[in-house]
């Protein structure tokens, strides 16, 4: 099934941040229940949405609101029970295993909290795993140094900090060039600083490549560099706000 963008019928607070902005992700109505024995577990409950292209989300709210069951269903790591979920106008709600796994091999980068390098390997080397798979790659010299790492490309990852091995894994997720990049509590285990590090690689790598980020967060604080920001509760969206004063990571307080 196709879908257009035309029938996208979302309400004012979720407006598009740019008229001509073509529509990435449309999620509609999608409900996710995980049953574990006699117990439902309602993570999604009719959810709506769309994803613009190039633009930079901040998904806020609780431990338990569906941020993380919401990004893995966008990634292709989960489908959900109930509703439709679109990418580039394909239908992909009842995509098998292996178009699934093409989706998130050529569309999809993701960063996680913890960074999963293998630490036998230099940065150059952690990096150049994806590109040796990706259809149309960057070199990983390129992808590390877009996020200032290009003078640390032959160190091991016991031999970098919390912030440097985050930013190989951001540059291991950008090299394949994906169209979306999902992040997941990117700063969860960093201070300040260092958060304030990993997040302007983001941007930027948002700024100059125009890659649709999403990014899951518990610290309120990292919203203002969004350019819509997407509250949870309880398995719903709360609230969409369009951010129209945005700061750069480096301004960013909390």
């Amino acid at each position: 099934m196709i879908w257009t963008s035309s029938e996208s019928s979302q309400s004012p607070s979720a407006a598009s941040p740019g008229a001509a902005s073509p529509v990435v992700f449309h999620v509609e109505n999608i409900s996710k229940v995980y049953r574990m024995g006699e117990v439902e577990v309602h993570a999604l409950r009719s959810v709506s949405l769309d994803l613009y292209e190039s633009e930079l989300v901040v998904l806020l709210g609780p431990s338990g609101s569906g941020k993380s069951t919401l990004l893995n269903i966008l990634g292709g790591l989960d489908i959900p029970s109930s509703g439709h979920f679109y990418f580039r106008n394909v239908d992909l709600t009842h995509a098998n295993d292996a178009e699934l796994t093409r989706f998130r091999r050529d569309s999809v980068g993701f960063i996680f909290q913890f960074y999963n390098l293998i630490p036998s390997l230099t940065a150059r080397e952690n990096v150049a795993l994806v590109t040796e798979i990706a259809r149309h790659p960057m070199r990983p010299e390129t992808a590390l140094e877009l996020v200032g790492l290009g003078d640390r490309l032959d160190h091991f990852p016991a031999q970098m900090s919390g912030g440097e091995q985050q930013r190989v894994a951001i540059a291991r997720a950008i090299a394949k060039r994906p169209e979306v990049l999902l992040c997941d509590e990117p700063t969860g285990a960093l201070d300040y600083q260092t958060g304030k590090l990993v997040l302007e690689a983001l941007a930027q790598v948002n700024r100059e490549l125009g890659t649709t980020t999403a990014i899951i967060t518990h610290n309120a604080g990292i919203a203002a560099m969004a350019d819509r920001v997407i509250t949870m509760r309880s398995g719903q969206i709360a609230t969409v706000q369009p951010n129209d004063h945005k700061l750069t990571p480096d301004q960013l307080e909390w």
